[in-house]
């Protein structure tokens, strides 16, 4: 307040009060104008030549009307964030004053802030090359991004539609992916920011940040980073081999007694993944900061917040392929109470009964169904319990429609969302058996016999043609350990099978087509990434090697003759139908080269040796 009051310090200056410079231009004398732009584009210009403008120009923003919009962009890049504490609160005085009585000049004011959210560049150049970037090393940094959202705050209180035109202009501001690591996380930082005092726009930022992780998620697939990770590896290991010859021993001694963590630990090998990292992170730490209120949960806060990224995720993730991490945010904000879990598991099934949702968006709910129940530690056993009985309550149902339907055979694309859910049901099994037998295994076993799996497995659909090898060999190795159904005896029939060849050329020639759709990922297969997954991995189920016994269950050949084939006798007398059958190509389930499953921390590929 005493420095509002107190009168400007004299400068030197030219021409004469702001007011009759204006007023000369207005009449075409523009001499003094020019002047006027020139002193205020001056680079070496003084704090205190900045300060006595920005009072007069605050006194006289009636002047500054829309033909007057040069020299107001030529105020916007005055540099003055990084100035004196006095130059920046008479700029963001002069801003409230612009935006109020001339919102003709919101725009430019939101994009001269939102332009702020990055660090400074710095010109560099390599061999005549321009590769200039962030300045990673502005100390003043926190504190300028700090003004920035007082700036944006000051100009919103003054404009109530600011965040209606502010919106598009995040959007055009958003980085490219090639930006440096700092200026993405500065920038996804800041606008996550923004949604704290500007909540109408929680949902489209959210929108705009979780969009361009995906764009990251699916450019850098799993196996690109697990290479890249192993060549690192391989390079860092042939580089310490080498160096380590060029020390003697003691030297040797002390280097090892003084361990140094290398911060290359920590980063990722693949450079969008290192990118993809750390925004997830911020991603992860701003959830917990907006549903944790002084260290305990907010159950206001955690809904609101739920249901945007729920809005988000049937929006942008439900509808993509092959992301590996991005998804993860609803895995973690649901770890934070057992109601979230439960209202996602619900949601997610809503989405998978209701036959006006696409094909393609019902067979995704499935996976993540099924995903999510096996991977997600924080879901107890009767809450797994439950969404298995309404699956398979679901299966039953619809294997009662087909029996009698003219569509009562095996293929994917009539009933994509049955084997989907198939195989939801039977990964399920696989990570939650040894819990669902805890305790009381006659009362476990009851349970599981209650689910009637052999009328699943032996229906006209057949499922295990179509779910993915690995999944379909465990799921036979842990029912017929526990005498719930057999199903070898259908696995050796599907593979001596063939399917028929439904789709030809341009040219009229055939074409072999051995693509699955099922074939594709489970949506919460390890998380991969070093830093974030740090907060996801204590919340997460890793997949447990097969014991001793399991693995010799597996292995064991099936005798013809014994009663367990005896009890198989709806298959005796069967014969493949393959009517019209133009050309053979090997079905779908040995076209399987590498099922997504068999990645780290996730079951391999198991298949059973068969008598011949």
């Amino acid at each position: 307040d005493e420095f509002i009051s107190s009168p400007p310090r004299k400068t030197v200056r030219f021409g004469g009060t702001l007011t009759e410079i204006l007023l000369k231009y207005e009449k075409g004398d523009t001499t003094d104008f020019e002047l006027l732009k020139h002193q205020l584009s001056d680079p070496d210009i003084k704090d205190a030549q900045i300060i006595n403008w920005l009072h007069e120009f605050r006194a006289s923003v009636a002047y500054l009307t829309k033909e007057l919009e040069q020299l107001v962009n030529i105020l916007l890049k005055l540099p003055w964030l990084r100035r004196s504490r006095e130059v920046v609160e008479e700029y963001l005085g002069f801003l409230g004053n612009l935006v109020s009585a001339q919102t003709v000049h919101l725009r430019p004011c939101l994009r001269m802030i939102v332009s702020q959210f990055v660090p400074p560049r710095i010109t560099i150049r390599e061999d005549d090359v321009d590769i200039s970037d962030s300045d990673d090393d502005d100390e003043n940094i926190s504190e300028n991004f700090d003004t920035c959202h007082r700036a944006l705050q000051t100009v919103a209180r003054y404009v109530p539609s600011t965040p209606q035109f502010l919106m598009p202009i995040l959007v055009e501001f958003f980085p490219f992916i090639n930006k440096s690591e700092r200026t993405l996380e500065c920038y996804v930082h800041n606008l996550l920011r923004v949604t704290v005092y500007l909540p109408t726009l929680r949902l489209q930022i959210l929108e705009l940040i979780i969009e361009k992780l995906l764009k990251l998620d699916v450019s850098t697939p799993q196996q690109d980073i697990e290479d890249a990770e192993e060549t690192a590896n391989n390079c860092a290991s042939e580089e310490k081999s080498t160096e380590e010859g060029l020390f003697d021993m003691e030297e040797d001694e002390d280097r090892k007694g003084n361990k140094i963590v290398s911060p290359s630990i920590e980063r990722m090998a693949h450079p969008l993944a290192e990118r993809l990292d750390i925004l997830m992170t911020i991603l992860f730490s701003y959830i917990k900061d907006v549903c944790h209120v002084d260290g305990k949960l907010d159950i206001s806060n955690t809904k609101d917040l739920y249901r945007d990224l729920v809005s988000v995720f049937d929006k942008l993730i439900l509808p993509t392929h092959a992301s590996c991490h991005v998804q993860y945010f609803m895995f973690y904000i649901c770890s934070f109470k057992l109601g979230l879990a439960e209202a996602f598991l619900d949601h997610l099934w809503k989405k998978l009964q209701d036959p006006n949702n696409p094909s393609v968006i019902r067979q995704t709910a499935g996976s993540y169904i099924g995903s999510f129940l096996a991977r997600a530690k924080f879901i107890p056993i009767v809450t797994v319990k439950a969404c298995l009985d309404l699956l398979v309550n679901w299966l039953h149902k619809y294997i009662d429609n087909q029996d009698t339907g003219a569509n009562a055979y095996c293929d994917v694309a009539l009933h994509g969302p049955f084997y989907s859910t198939c195989q939801a049901v039977f990964y399920t099994l696989i990570f939650r058996h040894k819990q669902l037998l805890d305790g009381n295994l006659r009362k476990g076993l009851s349970y599981l016999q209650s689910l009637n799996f052999e009328r699943i497995v032996m229906c006209q659909l057949n499922p295990l043609k179509i779910c993915i090898p690995s999944v379909v060999n465990l799921f036979a190795a842990i029912t017929r350990k526990y005498q719930l159904v057999f199903c070898y005896t259908i696995i050796e029939r599907n593979n001596r099978q063939f399917i028929p060849v439904v789709r030809s050329g341009t040219g009229g020639d055939l074409v072999q087509t051995c693509t699955n759709p099922l074939d594709s990922f489970f949506p919460f297969d390890p998380y991969i990434l070093k830093r974030s997954k740090k907060i996801i991995d204590p919340m997460y189920q890793f997949w447990e090697e097969l014991s001793a016994e399991d693995l010799e269950n597996l292995k064991k050949p099936i005798k013809k003759g014994t009663s367990e084939d005896e009890d198989d006798d709806f298959l005796k007398g069967e014969t493949p139908q393959n009517d019209g059958v133009v050309e053979i190509a090997p079905n779908s389930y040995e076209s399987n080269t590498r099922s997504p499953v068999s990645s780290i921390g996730s079951p391999a590929d198991c298949y059973v040796p068969y008598p011949l």
